[in-house]
């Protein structure tokens, strides 16, 4: 391994991922492409098959996919077994990996899932954990391909390096490891129940304050009798150029209660720019989404200006005794309440929320003075949920930070004690080439090809006419001389 990766302690080496993974012929392999593993072959039991869903962040997710073990036969060369790593080659995370843990039922990975196979004098879970590292992951990093769907190919990850300390010693500082970051997991699960919690009282907040059963001073009406709703323009390539091109807003750009202006496109508005200009105060739906993410929505405040709406969204812009800000409130507590979620379509997986059905949503309205206190008390209680929010996200960086710093005294060999007496990484690491060297089927005599056959009867045909031997009796005038 290139020594330009970095000190390591003493009697630690570098070593490429491949290098410390088994010597038998399949010590790392991915997963089974084309007909041979669709999932029309999924059966309710069987042969489990591991799937991108299984490969977490350092975990085994139990997702639960199956083969018929007749099939799986057919397969085996692709069998994970307990303790082989798995590791995710697609998505935004690379290399995401996991540890193949005991399972009732034999397996086999799928397709952009690679199965690697430790050595016996290697620790799987000081791999799991090395794979993790900063260093590992910057440079599988610099290797992945694609922008949509990023990729991280067997031949890169093979060479993924890694710090290998004495074998006794990994075994201490997984020990050590395990104990550190078992009460840093527990301390991320309250964090993750406390997120939970925060987001439980976002959506109450309109509930309580949007109920479903409203006072007799309140009316009840549709959203198409509460204002106007009207559909975005439509996207078209001969729009991509123009004389008058102006900057939209797409479903990409709107979140629940936020704009997101960080990638806003632009198109041709030759003649009806003003029909489709968003004006402040105007509310505007996702109109096609996840299922339960459609109607979300977030109030136009005047930023970015000068900004159009494509047929992604839904504008609704608030009619005579309707307030702009209780018109988001409405819409919210929809959201969270799942009414939008009646009036759904569903195409090419998508969920679409038409005009005419959002039309058609009930719409409480109470009295003006009634809409602001209300607008006023659900600001106060938001306030006081997102402060929450921010100091659950405050803990959770400081629960990076203090993994990031945990895994760094792991891999600086301080995290536990060394020992000299320890056989040094290079020896074991030489030991497994050796092995591996070893285990390679010798190799066959090259057969002659047709050219290099060729050019040796060419060669015979030019060569010289041997001498003929002397007669017998100059051989005897020879040898009396």
């Amino acid at each position: 391994m290139s020594e330009d990766m970095g000190g390591l302690p003493e009697g630690w080496a570098w070593a490429t991922l491949e290098e410390t993974l088994a010597c038998e012929s399949r010590a790392i392999t991915d997963g089974p492409f084309g007909s041979n593993l669709k999932s029309a072959h999924y059966t309710d039991s069987g042969a489990r098959v591991i799937r991108l869903q299984n490969v977490g962040d350092g975990e085994f997710r139990d997702e639960r996919a199956y083969v018929s073990l007749d099939h799986f036969e057919t397969l085996r060369a692709h069998e994970a077994c307990e303790g082989d790593l798995l590791l995710a080659s697609l998505g935004e995370k690379l290399p995401r990996v996991a540890l193949m843990p005991k399972l009732d039922d034999p397996a086999i990975v799928k397709a952009d899932v690679i199965r690697a196979r430790p050595h016996s004098e290697i620790s799987a879970k000081w791999l799991l954990y090395a794979l993790q590292a900063p260093k590992a992951q910057s440079y599988a990093g610099g290797l992945i391909k694609g922008v949509g769907r990023p990729r991280l190919g067997m031949a890169a990850m093979r060479k993924i390096p890694v710090p290998v300390p004495p074998l006794a010693e990994q075994h201490r500082i997984v020990e050590a490891l395990e104990e550190q970051l078992s009460r840093l997991d527990a301390a991320e699960r309250t964090l993750l129940l406390s997120r939970k919690r925060v987001e439980v009282l976002r959506k109450s907040v309109f509930t309580l304050l949007v109920p479903e059963h409203v006072p007799a001073d309140w009316m009840v009406t549709t959203v198409g009798d509460a204002g106007t709703v009207e559909l975005g323009r439509a996207r078209h390539p001969d729009w991509h150029n123009g004389p008058e091109m102006h900057p939209y807003l797409r479903v990409a750009n709107v979140f629940e209660d936020r704009i997101d202006t960080s990638s806003v496109m632009e198109m041709d508005f030759s003649g009806i720019f003003d029909k489709y200009k968003l004006r402040k105060g105007d509310i505007l739906l996702n109109e096609g989404q996840s299922p339960h993410l459609v109607g979300r929505s977030a109030m136009y405040r005047g930023i970015p200006e000068a900004v159009a709406f494509t047929n992604s969204l839904l504008r609704f812009q608030a009619g005579p005794g309707v307030l702009p800000e209780w018109a988001l409130m409405v819409f919210r507590r929809h959201l969270h309440a799942r009414r939008f979620m009646r009036e759904v379509r569903i195409t090419t997986n998508i969920a679409h929320l038409s005009s005419k059905r959002l039309k058609a949503v009930e719409f409480p309205i109470p009295p003006l003075e009634i809409q602001k206190e209300l607008i006023q008390r659900c600001d106060e209680l938001l306030s006081g949920v997102e402060a929450m929010g921010r100091e659950v996200d405050r803990a959770t960086r400081r629960a990076d930070a203090l993994r990031s710093a945990i895994l760094g005294k792991a891999f600086s060999g301080t995290l536990a004690p060394q020992d000299p007496a320890d056989e040094p990484a290079a020896t074991l690491l030489d030991r497994i080439a050796a092995e591996r060297e070893a285990a390679k089927p010798a190799r066959k005599a090259a057969k002659p090809t047709a050219r290099r056959r060729k050019a040796t009867v060419a060669a015979a045909k030019a060569a010289p006419a041997p001498t003929p031997a002397p007669s017998a009796s100059v051989q005897q005038e020879l040898f009396d001389q």
